[in-house]
């Protein structure tokens, strides 16, 4: 995949649909894990919890971008935050329950953590900016 950055010639609106479409390539990967884990009890369990987890941060993501305020935004990628870890947990797990091989989810592992770092400092950015102004 290839590595966002944010560009000057970026607009905010390019950034968050970047980013979008990001989240929906995660969620598209997750689901091709959850179809390849074994059909047992185990697998299951982990399918079904790993399939809400991480098909989640991609509409949370486009919540939060029609926020109504700051504090609506922050909230809102803090689920995003939140699903994301959850979905890194069952990703581990899937490997250490020898569901699936290290060698094909490290790299889902690798960009969930991505998306938790990105969207951690977004959190972060959006709590200590300026407030807004209010128009008159």
């Amino acid at each position: 995949m290839e590595e966002l950055k944010m560009e000057s010639r970026m607009t905010p609106l390019e950034w968050a649909d970047a980013m979008e479409d990001r989240f929906i390539e995660f969620a598209a990967r997750v689901c091709d894990v959850v179809e390849n884990l074994p059909d047992n009890r185990k697998g299951r369990h982990i399918a079904g919890q790993m399939i809400r987890s991480g098909t989640s941060p991609a509409p949370n993501y486009a919540e939060a971008c029609a926020a109504e305020s700051r504090a609506d935004f922050t909230h809102k990628l803090s689920i995003v935050l939140k699903e994301l870890r959850e979905t890194r947990v069952w990703l581990k797990l899937a490997i250490r329950s020898k569901c699936l091989p290290a060698k094909r989810l490290q790299p889902l592992i690798d960009e969930c953590t991505e998306l938790m770092n990105i969207t951690g400092k977004s959190i972060t950015t959006a709590k200590t900016s300026a407030p807004v102004k209010k128009r008159r």
